[in-house]
């Protein structure tokens, strides 16, 4: 039987916790966080991997690939296709990525063999009257 630390930091507790050990090793660092394991034979595993993926995610980087997936549990390819409508459509799982709301506003740049989507800022909403503007003069 393995058992686990109580309750191993997270967030702020965990990044203040890291710094005060900062003179130690990783493993004890991870340890003394509680990012370990004990078996029922005493002996003790560190989890560095968990103790690192919840560092990051104190610090605001995350790398959950639960979060990464859409609606159907597929991992994003950031990659789509027109349509036999001729539409392109990005998907809920980008602009939760990049916290879009419904009414938000782009603007639409054509290049040669590319789209730019711009985001029209709350300021610029009333002076371009929601107009579309297409430039064909970039690459």
């Amino acid at each position: 039987m393995i058992e686990t630390a109580n309750a191993p930091l997270t967030g702020k507790a965990l990044l203040q916790k890291v710094k005060e050990l900062s003179n130690l090793p990783r493993r004890e660092t991870a340890k003394r966080c509680g990012y370990y394991t004990s078996t029922k034979g005493g002996q003790t595993r560190v989890n560095l991997t968990d103790f690192y993926d919840a560092v990051l995610a104190a610090k605001g980087v995350a790398l959950d690939p639960e979060g990464a997936k859409d609606g159907r549990g597929r991992e994003p390819t950031y990659r789509v296709s027109v349509h036999k409508n001729g539409q392109i459509v990005i998907g809920s799982t980008y602009t939760q990525a990049m916290n879009l709301k419904p009414g938000d506003e782009f603007e639409i740049k054509l290049g040669y063999k590319h789209i730019h989507l711009i985001q029209v800022d709350g300021d610029k909403k009333g002076s371009d009257n929601g107009l579309v503007s297409f430039d064909d003069d970039e690459e």
